[in-house]
């Protein structure tokens, strides 16, 4: 592993001093010393400032202020600070992070939004993130945003203990070592378990020196995850695990898309249901309390609500309309190079519309969360990959101050960006309150995909000119899309003044809707504009965002272009990147791995990559229309360069996982609109990927010292336009809309 040999770290943020009762303190902040840790304890442990604590028995805990939704946080992120302070895998375990300003994420604050805050000075964004304790996780940014702080804290813990030994000892510190949880000398060696009290009286240098590279670094291997034992076993605690004494359970039904009232209720029918104790209800919804979920949900048949919608009817083809509207109206142009006026005058241009439907995040685990409401303050046990935010919303809701809000961050089942929001923790703190009880809120599968924030639909029209080798002289994307950054951050930083100023003189295109259609081709002249359309159906962040539609409109429109010159697909491709021999390493390893035909008339083979968040990806796939006019993927190749990786395994895991999700989003995931109301109510409705129709998979992950990538969205764009391309070479046609249909072109 290539590594800095040291850190550099002000004085003035390593503060050292006693703990009370349980053991000794070390408060290692790496951020303004005006936030104090408030990592807790427990009886035998000491606490190594925010992020690390060492138990009397030698375990050693790493704090993690990021969800873990299977993408692999509660290892990669505790395996920096255990390779850097020389642990003993075995030991090392995770706790999720508490609220704190200290492990806020400013990378999420750029990537998340795709630079939307970009006329914020770095610093700026930074201390603005800390200042609001915005702890999210999203934008793969997890290991790129907490691999410094959590080296430097595990180097200076590590630096603290070999001191405390050397001075047993009576030897230089320097000279001392550390690995397997045990610092050592020549033959001697003293457990961590029994120099940490010791330690916390010590200090560290300035920079603060990093491991040398040596054979006992646990950074690079495939350790096996920390979370999988408990979830194997059924020991691992969701928000649906949750029991609390005299605790309730609730199920909820909201009314259709739009502005919408409840305007009746059949509360005695629902009285007969057993086990129903309560009907609680809101002008959106109506929610059913009982003493287990299913006569809860049951009761909501029962209660049989009817809603009053006032405006616009939204069907599927208003939503297309709107679209249709924005491409042709006014647009926002928010990249562009050269002269492209000049690149297209008097030229011939090849141009093709391309589509993308809403698609749902359909998590295992549906919108979920416990509340209880006690003496003035709230308890939440729930799924989120923004703590901060769901305490603010809470809050709000109930009328109270932030600080009576405690949340319990929990694993989650999935999410895919569905645990950003915060709308079932409001309902089940308003449910607690009105009952005075704890209370589970479950939503259904089909309220979850009823009221889903779904990845937003876009329509593109892409325009090329070719020049006389076949090369594009000019390139220009117009997307029609609603602007669901401005949405998102509107829903997430609601409380947050400077941000939604900082959005609002960002005018009216919206960087996240059009986010990766900026070509990294070598093209001369190109542009990008954001039209934004007005669907009237709420949308919010989906794995990999609109990369995850954009990818496709020009890995799709680019194999297009490469027929129009005459050109074999891989080579078209590799003679526009120009000077980016990373990518272009992805593209030749797939296509070796693949066996690549050239894409020809009748072999059913495509190719498409993608970079972004750091990382590079190149995908082949082998398809077909089979029984039922279905496309039928035999074979997905791909290769990834994401810079050092921690764990292979966990890199491997997510691509994988990626590449399904990716494949999912080709054939379906997606839902239509009828009278306010999704067509999707279950994942029967969905043509999701099965066990039987899931294709060979090949992963080559790539060597490199460049530093980390981001990994859980890689290889969700580039799947779709693989697959549409080689749906084109396997039958002549060209379908250009998501999902990938034969009908559709």
């Amino acid at each position: 592993m290539a590594a800095r040999d040291t850190l550099n770290l002000d004085r003035r943020t390593l503060l050292i001093g006693g703990g009370v009762g349980v053991g000794l303190v070390v408060a290692l902040a790496l951020w303004p010393r005006d936030y104090a840790a408030n990592l807790t304890a427990a009886p035998g442990e000491t606490v190594f400032g925010a992020w690390l604590k060492i138990g009397e028995d030698g375990h050693v805990t790493v704090a993690v202020p990021q969800a873990e939704h299977g993408q692999g946080v509660y290892t990669t992120l505790p395996q920096i600070l255990a390779d850097e302070l020389g642990a003993d895998w075995r030991t090392v375990g995770v706790q999720p992070a508490p609220l704190n300003p200290l492990y806020a994420n400013a990378l999420a604050l750029d990537d998340l939004f795709e630079g939307a805050f970009d006329a914020w000075p770095a610093p700026l964004r930074a201390g603005h993130a800390q200042r609001t304790a915005l702890m999210l996780t999203g934008g793969s940014t997890s290991v790129r945003a907490f691999e410094a702080p959590l080296r430097a804290a595990g180097a200076a813990a590590r630096i603290l203990l070999t001191k405390a030994a050397a001075a047993r000892w009576g030897v230089d510190w320097q000279a001392c070592g550390a690995a397997a949880g045990f610092v050592t000398h020549g033959t001697k060696k003293l457990r961590f378990a029994a120099l940490a009290a010791e330690a916390a009286g010590g200090s560290v240098p300035d920079p603060i020196p990093l491991r040398a590279n040596d054979d006992s670094r646990l950074y690079g291997q495939s350790l096996p995850r920390l979370d999988v034992p408990a979830k194997v076993d059924g020991s691992a605690n969701f928000a649906g695990d949750i029991r609390l004494p005299d605790m309730v359970y609730a199920s909820i039904r909201q009314g259709p898309t739009g502005d919408s009232k409840l305007i009746r209720v059949d509360r005695a029918a629902a009285d007969r249901i057993r086990g129903v104790s309560q009907v609680v209800t809101n002008d959106r919804w109506v929610a059913a309390i009982a003493n287990n979920w299913w006569a809860a949900n049951k009761a909501l048949d029962a209660l049989a609500p009817r809603f009053a919608t006032t405006g616009a009817i939204i069907s599927s083809g208003s939503i297309d309309a709107a679209l249709m509207a924005a491409l042709d109206g006014p647009g926002k142009r928010l990249a562009a190079q050269g002269d492209l006026s000049a690149a297209f005058k008097g030229a011939e241009v090849i141009t093709a519309e391309y589509r993308a439907g809403l698609a749902v995040h359909a998590a295992i685990e549906t919108q979920t969360a416990t509340a209880q409401f006690k003496d003035g303050k709230l308890e939440l046990w729930l799924p989120t990959q923004a703590p901060g935010v769901a305490r603010a919303a809470a809050a709000a809701v109930l009328g109270i101050a932030e600080d009576a809000v405690t949340i319990y961050p929990m694993l989650v089942g999935g999410s895919f960006g569905a645990n950003l929001e915060s709308l079932a923790a409001e309902q089940a703190a308003l449910i607690a309150r009105e009952i005075r009880r704890p209370v589970q809120l479950v939503w259904s599968r089909s309220e979850d995909l009823l009221h889903d924030r779904y990845r937003p639909p876009a329509v593109a029209r892409m325009t090329a000119r070719l020049g006389r080798n076949g090369q594009i002289r000019g390139w220009l994307a117009k997307i029609a899309a609603p602007a669901t950054g401005h949405e998102l951050a509107a829903r997430l930083l609601a409380g947050d003044a400077a941000a939604r100023g900082a959005l609002a003189a960002s005018g009216s295109g919206d960087r996240y809707a059009v986010a990766g259609a900026r070509p990294f081709y070598n093209i001369p002249s190109f542009a990008v504009d954001h039209h934004p359309a007005e669907i009237g159906v709420p949308t919010g962040h989906w794995r990999s965002g609109a990369h995850s539609y954009t990818c496709f409109f020009t890995e799709s429109f680019l194999d297009e272009l490469a027929h129009a010159s005459s050109s074999e697909p891989l080579s078209y491709r590799i003679g526009m990147l120009g000077g980016n021999a990373r990518l272009a390493r992805c593209l030749s390893t797939a296509a070796s791995l693949g066996g690549w035909e050239g894409g020809v008339a009748g072999s059913g083979q495509g190719i498409a990559c993608h970079a972004f968040r750091g990382s590079y990806i190149a995908v082949l796939a082998e398809a077909s229309i089979g029984a039922g006019q279905r496309p039928q993927v035999d074979r997905l190749v791909a290769a990834v360069d994401c810079g050092r990786q921690v764990n292979p395994d966990v890199v491997r895991q997510a691509i994988e996982g990626g590449l399904i999700f990716g494949m999912a989003q080709a054939l379906g995931a997606t839902t239509g609109f009828t009278e306010n109301l999704a067509d999707a109510r279950g994942f029967g409705d969905l043509a999701l990927p099965r066990l039987a129709t899931t294709p060979d998979i090949t992963v080559e992950l790539i060597r490199s010292e460049a530093d980390p990538g981001g990994v859980s969205e890689l290889a969700v764009p580039p799947v779709a336009p693989a697959i549409a391309n080689a749906l084109q070479s396997a039958t002549g046609f060209r379908i250009r809309s998501l999902p990938l249909r034969p009908g559709d072109r």
